[in-house]
């Protein structure tokens, strides 16, 4: 080394070198300031420099070089200094020095990440817009427990990973340093050398909060504090909305494809747009709930987002962050909850997310019989590691508190909840007792769901799970897995095979209308018909219809009544509304020209007339989730195709009577039991010229007579209309 141990710190020639060369693993002990000798001494490295020195209060100090492109000196005083760089070519330069600024982490965030308990894990780790020690700047923050060297690099630093290599605090394996004057809109990666001194891809921010337009990969830095919510009348009620008897009808959207603005080569609605568009039309339907298909920041476009990078991201396709909460926050004064789709299922293998984001498998299982999907070909979380599944259940926490979404929908259950899923005999890992349930999973999914409703008063979360894995929608305190609903799968699949036969098949089919309410009160239902039943070939629910177009315009009007009369809540996907003639194509938009004109508009004021007489009618929707708000009047009737029942509300709600004709007979003199007498208006006629039927029907009324039918010691005399719901209410 230069100097003696009198005139210079003493810095050895190899750890100057390994700074140089991006292989020290602590700068921190080395550069910036400190005392040595009764002298103040500022270290610092610059590969670009040529000559270095510090500037105090307008005052340059040089300091001279030590070794390489490591140059330390004396200084006065480290109070606010500056370095100021000259090369070779006499450009210069003046920057701030990380180096000398301390840990923002406390002792209280490094042991609530080490323990896996850190519930708010956002306000630790990321890239946090803040002021320190006197500096505005950026604080990054990542864990990476394996890694021997973590740098943050962007265009700040000329993407050079030796300039900013992080602090690594404790046992922990999170990694920080703050970094002055940069801000917001700054696009930074992470540069990891595993523990074999290997450089690995660079890696996006795991808790990012912004990212760059795919397919460019790197992280962004958003400021995601200060947004001036006004929703606090919508936040005090939304408890009430999302009851389990509360009238809850979802509009399903893809973001990307809902509408497209063409005179600006096709792109989609901004989160703004949609604050204005999207949302005002799904209030003039009638929906209770919008739900986004998955929202957090994803590389590919073709996954629809359930491939996610960036979970803690909302997708810069329609916007930075705090336009999304525009969206949001539009909705709620609309009077519209807003779901979101959440994906803690798995992830993608691109280089720069989660696989072996130290170099180890972090984030996955190490054994591929546990940690990957062949059907998807991506990662999956090991729930059982403390830290991952923190870093999952701080994300729910966080899409809430942060954004004010009333709930997600948690995608892929059933792959969750077993070991052997989509699996070989010999392609899967039994859990401890040799069963094939994920139990690690299970717990995760329970802890989840704890945390979320204990913390976030109001919210639902919904289970998208396709098994008969019990108690799905049960309290964790009572060994379920305490989700609020679970989507209805049975019910999609069974009633759409049965609607999608001609009718003179369907006598041989009845149970798949009727069995469905063997198991309507086993969970917390709600019937979706999602965009699974719209794609990859399977044709939209127009084209699933038989015969010509006005049959299936009926057939359609006929189901969607019995859907809204079925017990369950209820959820349908764009352009499903209007019967969109063409499959679900996410690189276009929904088929707004076929809602305007017939019969498609028809179906659509259908839809919108069946949201407002489901949320005006309590027999309707308050026991949605009870058996003792249903009951079969005609469940036999296969030759005909008919089928009856009964919904009933609290005690004083008037109870509904609702009757399908699946057959494109018209019947006449049909005698329906009821469990009433007096006139029965008709509140409902699938048939109806307004929905663009023939106007058939019982001229809106109908007087039941003490002829006992079903049962029932009163009964009506009916004209069902061909490929028609009906539905009656005692005056």
């Amino acid at each position: 080394m230069t100097g003696t141990a009198l005139d210079t710190p003493p810095i050895p020639e190899w750890e100057a070198l390994a700074i140089a060369e991006g292989r020290h693993a602590e700068p921190f002990a080395v550069l910036g300031p400190r005392d040595f000798a009764g002298k103040t001494w500022i270290t610092a490295f610059d590969p670009w420099a040529d000559t270095l020195c510090a500037v105090i209060d307008g005052v340059e100090h040089p300091l001279p070089r030590l070794h390489g492109p490591l140059f330390c000196g004396p200084v006065p005083t480290t109070r606010d200094y500056r370095l100021k760089g000259v090369a070779s070519d006499g450009s210069e330069w003046t920057q701030d020095d990380a180096y000398r600024f301390g840990p923002v982490l406390s002792d209280l965030d490094e042991y609530l990440l080490g323990e896996g308990t850190h519930l708010r894990l956002w306000e630790a780790l990321g890239a946090h817009v803040m002021e320190h020690e006197g500096a505005q700047g950026t604080h990054f923050a990542v864990w990476a427990p394996n890694a021997r060297r973590v740098s943050v690099i962007g265009d700040f630093n000329h993407w050079d990973g030796r300039r900013h290599v992080m602090r690594k605090r404790g046992g922990t394996g999170v990694w920080e340093i703050f970094v002055p004057g940069i801000g917001d809109g700054t696009a930074y990666k992470y540069e990891v050398v595993d523990r074999h001194g290997q450089p690995l891809p660079q890696k996006a921010d795991p808790v990012g909060f912004g990212a760059e337009h795919p397919p460019a990969t790197a992280s962004v830095v958003r400021d995601i504090s200060g947004y001036g919510w006004t929703d606090d009348a919508w936040m005090e009620t939304r408890a009430a909305r999302n009851r389990r008897d509360a009238p809850i009808s979802v509009y399903e959207v893809h973001l990307g494809s809902w509408k497209r603005i063409w005179d600006q080569g096709g792109r989609p609605l901004s989160y703004k747009e949609a604050a204005e568009d999207l949302v005002g039309y799904a209030k003039d339907m009638g929906f209770t709930h919008l739900e986004l298909m998955p929202v957090s920041e994803f590389p590919f476009d073709g996954s629809w987002g359930y491939q996610p990078v960036g979970l803690y991201a909302p997708t810069i396709r329609f916007g930075p962050p705090h336009e999304f909460r525009d969206l949001v926050e539009a909705a709620h004064q609309a009077g519209l909850g807003v779901l979101i789709d959440w994906v803690p299922g798995h992830f993608p293998t691109d280089p720069h997310g989660l696989g072996r984001f130290d170099g180890t498998a972090l984030y996955e299982h190490e054994d591929p019989r546990e940690g990957f999907h062949h059907d998807w070909n991506t990662l999956i979380f090991n729930y059982g590691r403390r830290e991952v599944a923190n870093y999952l259940v701080a994300n729910a926490l966080y899409w809430l508190e942060e954004y004010h979404v009333d709930g997600l929908r948690v995608d892929a259950v059933a792959s969750m909840l077993y070991r052997d899923y989509s699996r070989p005999h010999d392609q899967w890992v039994p859990n401890v007792h040799g069963g094939r349930e994920n139990l690690e999973a299970i717990a995760f999914m329970q802890r989840m769901n704890t945390e979320v409703y204990g913390r976030c008063e109001g919210v639902m979360t919904v289970a998208e799970e396709s098994t008969a894995f019990p108690g799905v929608s049960a309290p964790v305190d009572g060994g379920g897995l305490g989700f609020g609903y679970k989507w209805n799968m049975g019910w999609m699949n069974d009633t759409l095979d049965y609607i999608s036969r001609e009718p003179i098949h369907r006598k041989y089919h009845h149970h798949q209308v009727t069995n469905t309410l063997s198991w309507a009160f086993t969970e917390n239902f709600i019937l979706p018909i999602s965009h699974d039943e719209v794609v990859h070939g399977k044709g939209s629910m127009w084209e699933k219809m038989p015969g010509d177009d006005w049959e299936k315009s009926a057939n359609l009007r006929a189901y969607f009544g019995y859907m809204w009369g079925h017990p369950g809540k209820k959820l349908l996907f764009q352009g499903v509304e209007f019967g969109q003639p063409s499959e679900w194509n996410h690189d276009a938009q929904v088929d707004w020209d076929a809602a305007h004109r017939a019969p498609h508009s028809g179906l659509q004021a259908l839809v919108r007339d069946l949201n407002h007489l489901y949320r005006d009618t309590p027999a309707l929707h308050v026991k949605d989730c009870e058996p003792d708000g249903f009951g079969w009047i005609d469940a036999s009737n296969a030759d005909q195709s008919v089928l009856a029942f009964c919904r009933y509300g609290n005690e004083g709600d008037a109870p509904v009577l609702v009757v399908c004709n699946f057959t494109p007979i018209e019947r006449t003199s049909h005698r329906i039991g009821v469990p009433q007498g007096g006139t029965w208006t008709e509140i409902l006629n699938t048939d109806s010229s307004a929905y663009g039927g023939g106007d058939r029907g019982n001229m809106g009324a109908a007087e039941a007579e003490e002829v006992a039918a079903h049962g029932q010691g009163h009964s009506l005399n009916l004209t069902l209309p061909p490929l028609s719901t009906l539905m009656f209410s005692p005056r």
